[in-house]
């Protein structure tokens, strides 16, 4: 049986990062609240940078740290949903590692590279990943794929949004019988359903009469209605599990208590451990077996058992909620009780304190990532499973993502034999050195007008961009787009 999964996972984020507990003192927010719910930090890219100089310096660190021959790739796939240029994508980063490459001595990438850019909100990187097996299965075979994902996530100052903001990207090597863990797709769920008004960046936005004050700068905030998305957030990946488990042919219950650890779409440290406890209730009413500590938790709470199996049988079209101008939080009111009473149990500590510590703690510094995110918390995980010197091999995990919208993936992912070599080398607290905590102004500075003074940093070991092209003649044109280098 041929075996298909990642070999290697390279992290880049930015230098500048935002400590919340500082901002929360900016803005009269609670501290113990925003670490809990959010996070302790997240990072914001530098006026020289740019999605695609982030996800170029992964995969260039990827490719050297890893001892990549670059004549074996023969796919490079980008996952993010902040692109600033509507015709190339991957390309552009291929471009910027070339010359990398270059001015590193090695050898540039060959020109027969497939460079596809794959968008679904959050869900990208995992598509992009689902591609490059594809890719490895059938025409790529015998050659290596690339795969890069991440984005940047800005929200507007004041926006309930703002504590969870982001940006950096993770490369990963794909490739026949993986190093680091494996992914059964064989056995992967998907779920997708249109929900209009859960996230979305229509750049008609920024051509509309707003009134509220909005910064100038021409920026990439989102349209969310945040209770909304949540329970698009979680009633997606509950139906990618449910066609998972069809094809494992196993209950929920029985799985979440077998695999090594969990890993979910983390926008923030809050939801995965929200949308978690759903998923269990829910795996709890497909099964006879597992009926009674259904009931026993309704109990617990107070609701009527027979109320919480009929909200969840039931197919509720979200859509047609928010057309309505309702969030869709009534649909399942009676499991959602059901839900934070399980959360308050030691069983949920078991669930979710446990099989989804590993690399958890890591990533309350990293922000939220977007496409990246899912990837970078499996990075993490695995990293610290090294750390601790766990012995993981050949034990299975669970990786959901998500990306709004909506659609959903719950992959079943396994740990490579001797994983630990390739896991020694992701070293995200690497990726993290260097942290250039910025002030108030040079915050409000950054977010609002894309300006960075007061900051002694002169970029090393990354890509840079030079320059903007201004031509725009009959033979010649160069319009906005951007120049690249490399800064060793």
């Amino acid at each position: 049986m041929r075996e298909f999964g990642v070999s290697g996972a390279k992290v880049y984020v930015p230098r500048l990062r935002v400590d919340l507990k500082r901002w929360c003192d900016w803005t009269d927010n609670n501290w113990s609240k925003t670490e809990a719910v959010v996070g302790r930090s997240f990072r914001m890219k530098a006026p020289h940078e740019s999605i695609y100089t982030m996800a170029a310096n992964a995969v260039l660190r990827l490719i050297v740290d890893y001892d990549i021959d670059p004549a074996e790739v023969g796919y490079l796939a980008l996952g993010t949903e902040s692109s600033t240029d509507n015709s190339a994508g991957a390309v552009i980063v291929r471009g910027m590692v070339d010359q990398g490459l270059r001015a590193l001595g090695h050898p540039t990438l060959a020109r027969h590279v497939e460079v596809p850019e794959l968008k679904h909100a959050c869900l990208g990187g995992i598509y992009a990943l689902k591609s490059a097996v594809r890719y490895l299965a059938y025409d790529g075979a015998g050659r290596k794929a690339i795969v890069v994902c991440g984005d940047v996530a800005e929200y507007e100052r004041g926006s309930s949004g703002e504590p969870t903001q982001g940006a950096g990207t993770v490369a990963m090597l794909v490739e026949e019988r993986p190093k680091l863990f494996g992914l059964d797709l064989d056995h992967a769920g998907s779920a997708s359903a249109y929900r209009g008004p859960d996230f979305r960046k229509p750049f008609v936005r920024h051509f509309l009469e707003r009134g509220d004050g909005a910064v100038a700068k021409l920026h990439d905030f989102p349209v969310f209605s945040g209770r909304y998305s949540t329970v698009c957030y979680t009633e997606a990946t509950i139906r990618a599990v449910e066609d998972m488990l069809v094809r494992l042919r196993v209950t929920a219950r029985n799985l979440y208590h077998g695999v090594g650890g969990i890993f979910m779409h983390r926008p923030y440290r809050r939801m995965p451990d929200n949308a978690m406890s759903s998923l269990y209730i829910w795996g709890l009413s497909r099964s006879e077996a597992h009926l009674p500590e259904l009931r026993d938790l309704c109990a617990g709470a107070g609701v009527d058992s027979d109320k919480v199996l009929r909200e969840i049988a039931s197919r509720p079209d979200l859509y047609d909620h928010a057309l309505s101008g309702d969030n869709g939080e009534d649909v399942f009111r009676e499991t959602m009780q059901v839900v934070r009473h399980f959360r308050t149990t030691d069983k949920f500590k078991e669930i979710v304190s446990h099989k989804m510590a590993l690399g958890s703690e890591r990533m309350m510094d990293l922000g939220n990532l977007y496409s990246a995110a899912l990837p970078v918390w499996i990075a993490a995980g695995f990293d610290e499973a090294q750390q601790r010197g766990l012995d993981i091999a050949r034990q299975q995990f669970l990786a959901i993502g998500y990306g709004s919208g909506d659609a959903a993936e719950a992959i079943p992912i396994w740990a490579a034999d001797n994983w630990q070599a390739a896991a020694r080398r992701v070293d995200i607290g690497k990726a993290l050195e260097g942290a250039i905590d910025l002030t108030r102004e040079q915050y409000q500075l950054l977010h609002d007008e894309g300006r960075l003074e007061g900051v002694d940093y002169q970029p090393s070991g990354e890509f840079v961009i030079d320059r903007l092209g201004g031509r725009k003649e009959t033979e010649f044109q160069d319009l906005g787009i951007e120049y690249y280098s490399y800064a060793p």
